[in-house]
């Protein structure tokens, strides 16, 4: 049977995730390479282009084996060329991704950004189950995410759509976010945002508690100990937790107000807490969505993990020959 692939891209600040993908979503090979920001990234191209061609020598398969590359990159993306206007991490701007990979590899190639592409990646084989309206946010370093309806991602009029981390969550006296805004729901939402919440409940409280132990013997707490904690009913944690549950909670509904979807994904490391941020996200969520917007979603928690940008670039692709 000579069925074609499609190629995932999932370029990061450190690695460049990549598969072999087919048509029904399964991954035939994954692998990564590390992520060249040396020359302002100007090498990534040639860098992915090369990784693709060792890959197909490795397995044996020709070079028409392949039939395009769906890509994604952290930063926004401009759609009508498929250039990235900025990715600070990169060394990117208005970087032509999109002309250079396909010069590379003689294979078309459909680029969005990476949050994109993870939500994407959702919504075909992962939490999303196939739901065509979907909202999808990633709790890590930062918030990111990703807004699907009916079956298309959100782009917005530059690319800027589906910045669900930079909903202000709090509008007065929060803390600076990298965007340049104050108060963003990246500031209290991310995982350094966990512990944000987590150190100002140290110092304005005295309530007895496993993290005041622990930051006394290692002068720093992280979001793994709050989780941890708040799992094992502490006192303290259970207050941090349900803060971070206030504000994402209050973010989600009312973005979903907005949306009325079916599913709410919840990614990134700090989603590895399952039940100890979603049973408290739920009661939220519901506590601020419009009662029929809160009747119609399912948050629930993603299931990919690091395959969801490469699987989710590989239904781009799909999408693209599809149109072809």
């Amino acid at each position: 049977m000579n069925e074609k692939w499609l190629v995932g891209v999932d370029v990061g600040g450190t690695t460049i995730k990549m598969a072999f993908v087919n048509h029904y979503g399964e991954i035939i090979e994954k692998w990564e390479i590390p992520t060249n920001i040396a020359e302002e990234g100007k090498n990534i191209p040639t860098d992915i282009a090369k990784a693709i061609d060792q890959k197909l020598v490795d397995l044996g398969q020709p070079q028409n084996k392949l039939e395009a590359i769906g890509i994604g990159a952290p930063g926004p993306v401009n759609s009508a060329n498929g250039s990235l206007y900025v990715a600070v991490n990169l060394g990117w701007s208005n970087f032509p991704l999109k002309d250079r990979l396909e010069m590379e590899t003689s294979l078309p190639v459909v680029v969005d950004n990476d949050a994109n592409i993870a939500a994407i990646g959702e919504m075909w084989k992962g939490a999303g189950e196939g739901a065509k309206d979907l909202l999808c946010v990633t709790l890590g370093t930062g918030v990111g995410g990703g807004i699907i309806a009916n079956g298309s991602i959100i782009h917005g009029v530059n690319g800027a759509a589906g910045e669900i981390g930079h909903v202000t969550s709090v509008p007065e006296g929060g803390a600076p976010c990298n965007c340049g805004k104050t108060g963003c729901l990246e500031t209290v939402a991310s995982a350094t945002g966990v512990v944000r919440l987590g150190m100002h409940a140290l110092e304005t409280t005295t309530t007895p508690s496993v993290l005041r132990e622990a930051y006394s013997d290692n002068e720093m707490i992280t979001a793994k100990m709050i989780f941890d904690a708040a799992k094992a009913q502490d006192e303290l944690a259970l207050h941090v937790v349900n803060d971070l549950a206030f504000h994402l909670g209050l973010a989600l509904a009312n973005l979903s107000n907005g949306l009325n979807p079916e599913k709410i994904v919840i990614g990134g490391g700090v989603s590895k807490a399952r039940d100890t941020l979603l049973n408290p996200l739920k009661e939220q969520f519901k506590r601020f969505a419009f009662p029929r917007v809160a009747e119609g979603a399912e948050l629930t928690i993603a299931t990919l993990g690091n395959d969801a940008g490469v699987i989710g670039g590989a239904w781009l692709a799909k999408e693209k020959m599809n149109q072809a």
